[in-house]
């Protein structure tokens, strides 16, 4: 019987309390950061290989090599402390903890509404740490909705899709997945440097994050039994030219009745998104709240989704 407990213990501890830890402390400054690192591999390659020909397969063979790398380097890790369980545990738990990036983005956003209160200025700079497209000209409507989309997207990229590879695959899947978004987020762009080179990194999380999207925003409407709510999302989730964030997105603007997208300046270039949701109404604290709530309760019920399935898995099969 204490084998057993054991053997659940190490299936659904490390989520739960590295979830834990998120929550209480998010990403710590002063702490070296795995994703840190996998910037700098990815940087390493980057320069010596995206240059002459065949740099989409250059690009391919790169992605996936690393990305296979961290999957077999963990997992060799965990087999080696298996004899060790508790060592074992807190390795893994301090992995989870890394791997999630729920709570750092919830207290950015928390922070752009924050200065929409102390002017422009300030809410253009603080949303900026946030987002990709230019800040300079946004109003306090687009500062808000630009804040909220990124917090729909973050919440599947950085808690639920890391859950889902970890109930999937253990910590070596979510460490894999965290590789397949640092290449996305570094070189899968379709600028003149990337639109080759980092083609297949960006093909690659559009995979790894199609179910998870779609599961988040499931999450997120159930959170609050919502259930009319799905055919919104299934029309509007579409709308975006990820095939994954307008997902999200569309759950969370079907929440509070708003309307994400629009024109955006991307480094000085004009880019149309097609418009999720349909009431432009003026977001307000009030939708802020209901934002971090709604985020927490679907965090919540996927935590319980991984707990029930990973202990169900250990007992019956």
């Amino acid at each position: 019987m204490d084998e057993m407990i054991l053997h659940i213990a190490v299936a659904v501890l490390p989520l739960l309390a590295g979830w834990i830890l998120d929550r209480l402390f998010g990403d710590p400054a002063c702490l070296p950061h795995p994703v840190v690192g996998y910037g700098k591999v990815i940087s390493f390659f980057e320069h010596r290989l995206n240059k002459g020909s065949d740099r989409r397969l250059k690009g391919a063979l790169m992605s996936l090599s690393l990305v296979l790398s961290v999957f077999g380097i963990v997992r060799l890790l965990l087999w080696l402390l298996s004899p060790y369980p508790y060592v074992r545990i807190a390795i893994e738990t301090a992995g989870v903890f890394y791997c999630l990036a729920g709570t750092t983005l919830t207290k950015e956003v928390r922070m752009v509404f924050a200065a929409c209160r102390e002017g422009l200025d300030a809410a253009r700079r603080q949303v900026a740490r946030i987002v990709g497209r230019d800040t300079g000209s946004l109003d306090e409507q687009e500062i808000k909705t630009a804040a909220l989309e990124t917090l729909a997207e973050n919440l599947s990229d950085g808690v639920i899709a890391p859950m889902f590879w970890y109930l999937l695959l253990g910590l070596p899947g979510m460490m894999a997945y965290k590789m397949v978004n640092t290449l996305d987020s570094m070189i899968g762009y379709k600028s003149e440097r990337y639109k080759d080179f980092g083609c297949f990194a960006a093909r690659m999380d559009d995979v790894a994050n199609y179910i998870p999207a779609r599961l988040t925003s499931f999450l997120m409407v159930i959170s609050i039994f919502r259930f009319s709510l799905l055919r919104f999302v299934r029309k509007y989730g579409r709308c975006h030219a990820s095939p994954n964030s307008g997902y999200p997105e569309a759950a969370l603007a079907g929440i509070l009745d708003c309307r994400f997208g629009g024109t955006h300046d991307y480094f000085g270039e004009a880019v149309y998104k097609p418009y999720i949701g349909s009431n432009p109404k003026l977001l307000t604290d009030s939708d802020l709240r209901i934002s971090l709530r709604v985020c927490l309760q679907a965090e919540l019920l996927m935590l319980i989704l991984c707990f029930l399935l990973r202990t169900y898995n250990h007992f019956y099969i």
